[in-house]
């Protein structure tokens, strides 16, 4: 029996013909380095932080950068090879499965094999595509997909259309910002009203959406005062869930855990784009200086995850 055994909902694989091909197809635009990973030092990482299953996923720039069909393909080739690492270990790791958006036909296509034929416990979405973002009305046709199949969508930021600040890579900064931008977005154009049966999880604690949910209620609302009020607003924004990757501690927290669902919060490590030293030391953060009650600790390691992926229970 794994101590605390955390459910990680945010945490990625390196398969390496993606990583071998990815430089050929843009790159990395957010200038992070791609980390060396293998199956057998993920389970070591988890082993070490009390991890019993990490739900894996592809994480930014996805397959974006693939053309045409072999957009479609790089993705159905991702998500049989995570596929086997689940068949392999169905106790140690979970798939979100990943889509070739910006293609909304192919990525409902691969919703349907995942989630029918590979039994994925989710989708990966990024914030955005091309400047993008998840609300607008293009994307109608995988939400739909979504809902029918009432889905566990975990969106992940992607870097946005804006230049990197000198000598700081995106993710350090305009991760949190796109995550931020895309709730707004999504909240805006009702994405969560429309589509209530898909469950959301918003990366690296909402960015700054706990702490700025009231300016984007109250302004919203203001703007229109013939539509949604700030509460409902605020509604919508509390129906996400959100991860704890890079966001424990009494800051983050100070805001997560009064503004959020408790029963919405969820452990995440980003390993291996963050380093490894680096989500150990959140972890300890989180059991130790985010304020937690035991009962607090229990649901954010696994109960949450357990009562939102019914496999895992």
């Amino acid at each position: 029996m794994i101590e605390h055994a955390r459910i990680d909902v945010h945490t990625h694989l390196v398969p390496p013909f993606w990583g071998e091909a990815l430089a050929q197809h843009g790159g990395d635009p957010s200038g992070w380095t791609l980390p060396p990973w293998t199956p057998g030092d993920h389970l070591k990482f988890m082993d070490a932080n009390g991890i019993e299953t990490s739900v894996l996923s592809l994480t930014a720039p996805s397959v974006a950068g693939w053309p045409g069909a072999a957009r479609r393909e790089m993705a159905r080739r991702v998500n049989d090879y995570t596929a086997e690492l689940v068949r392999e270990r169905p106790d140690r790791f979970g798939l979100f499965a990943t889509v070739p958006l910006p293609d909304v036909e192919g990525a409902v296509a691969e919703v349907g094999y995942a989630l029918d034929e590979l039994r994925a416990d989710g989708v990966v979405l990024l914030s955005n595509y091309d400047g993008v973002y998840l609300g607008d009305d293009r994307y109608a046709p995988l939400w739909e997909a979504l809902e029918r199949h009432r889905a566990v969508v975990f969106i992940h930021p992607a870097h946005p259309l804006v230049p990197l600040l000198p000598e700081v890579p995106g993710p350090l900064v305009d991760y949190p910002f796109d995550t931020t931008r895309n709730a707004v977005h999504m909240v805006a154009r009702g994405i969560t009203e429309r589509y209530p049966n898909v469950r959301i999880i918003l990366s690296h604690a909402g960015g700054f959406v706990p702490f700025a949910a009231l300016r984007f209620c109250q302004l919203q609302a203001a703007l229109n005062p013939a539509g949604p009020t700030a509460e409902d607003f605020l509604a919508r924004f509390r129906s996400f869930y959100w991860d704890t990757a890079l966001s424990s501690g009494e800051y983050a927290f100070g805001a997560l855990t009064r503004f959020a669902d408790p029963a919405r919060i969820l452990y995440g490590s980003d390993f291996p784009y963050a380093p490894p030293q680096v989500g150990t030391r959140f972890t300890e953060i989180l059991d130790t200086e985010s304020g937690l009650t035991a009962q607090q600790s229990r649901a954010i390691d696994s109960g949450n995850a357990r009562a939102l992926f019914p496999r895992l229970s």
